[in-house]
């Protein structure tokens, strides 16, 4: 015959202590507890329900699910009313103390979300920062006249590590190929034209330009690291010469109004010079000068707030599609 300590243990070896199992399935979620407290001040399950906004029936059932959760009584019926029992009114002080402590963690919550949605940090490619995302702001603007704006204007190359080291919400590039570490969606399109001043001979050309004379020739380019750049690069096999490398596509496209060499750029950038006739688009056979524009954010960190809303405008665009 074993001893009484070990048949005690083998007999209670198949038993869940009290405190085992998830807290969220053994206490009350918080619609529960905000009716129990109702009932307590109105002294009606009727009433109660009303001020929760669900049916009698409803209510009557979250009590005896409460009840049965619990494993105690908690609210006497009669026709006269509703009325907590003795372990009902110790309960309600429980409960009225976890309630005003999700009020406190909700309060808290709605602050973090106000202090994101009082600012909004953007980085962007020239191209995109010039003459894409001024109307994308504008936009949100009408719909968050509140939140404080900043751009942070650079090449592809930096936006990435302005959102790699958290120093912006959202980002834009216009290379082919999304750094490490970022999420991305496309949000345009964009094409790169060959272009120069009317005066230089590839302006009165009758023909395409082959791609063999454009990578032999020497240009006004962006900088490496630039989305345009990589792009180039890719199409003439990494072949493109600089004449001149600069930072900034308004100084590119000034170098070739001055008509220092032919360069390449947006279409975005060089419409009205275009127009103009200050520039002249030289078509080229062979090279798909073809690229898409992204919106780009910190893998797994998806926009969230004005930057989710920002992003969303930038889908509705016309020039998005």
């Amino acid at each position: 015959m074993g001893r009484p300590e070990a048949q005690s243990e083998a007999h209670g070896a198949g038993r869940t202590s009290p405190g085992a199992g998830s807290l969220a399935h053994r206490v009350p979620d918080l619609g529960a507890l905000e009716l129990l407290l109702a009932v307590a001040r109105l002294g009606s399950l009727g009433a109660a329900a009303r001020e929760v906004g669900i049916t009698q029936p409803a209510a009557s059932s979250r009590i005896r699910s409460m009840e049965r959760q619990l494993g105690v009584a908690l609210v006497d019926r009669s026709p006269r009313g509703s009325r907590l029992t003795d372990t009902g009114v110790l309960v309600t002080d429980w409960a009225r103390r976890v309630v005003e402590a999700a009020e406190a963690f909700d309060a808290g919550a709605q602050a973090l979300r106000d202090r994101r949605d009082s600012r909004l940090r953007v980085a962007a490619s020239m191209t995109i920062a010039e003459y894409l995302l001024p109307g994308w702001l504008l936009a949100l603007r009408a719909g968050r006249p509140d939140t404080a704006v900043s751009l942070l204007a650079g090449n592809s190359a930096a936006v990435a590590e302005r959102l790699l080291s958290d120093e912006a919400d959202l980002g834009f590039v216009e290379g082919l190929t999304v750094p490490a570490g970022l999420d991305s969606v496309v949000v345009a399109h964009d094409h790169l034209v060959v272009v120069t001043a009317p005066g230089h001979p590839w302006a009165r050309r009758r023909r395409p330009l082959p791609a063999a004379e454009l990578a032999a020739t020497p240009l006004v380019l962006r900088e490496k690291g630039s989305g345009t750049r990589q792009v180039l690069d890719a199409a003439l096999g990494g072949l493109a010469r600089p004449l001149i490398e600069l930072s900034s596509t308004t100084a590119v496209k000034a170098s070739a109004v001055g008509g220092a060499g032919p360069a390449v750029l947006s279409e975005l950038a060089v419409g009205e010079e275009l127009a103009t006739r200050r520039l002249v688009s030289v078509p080229v056979d062979g090279v798909r000068l073809r690229r898409d524009l992204r919106a780009v954010w910190r893998t797994g960190h998806r926009p969230a707030g004005p930057a989710r809303e920002l992003l969303g405008l930038t889908r509705k665009s016309p020039k998005g599609r």
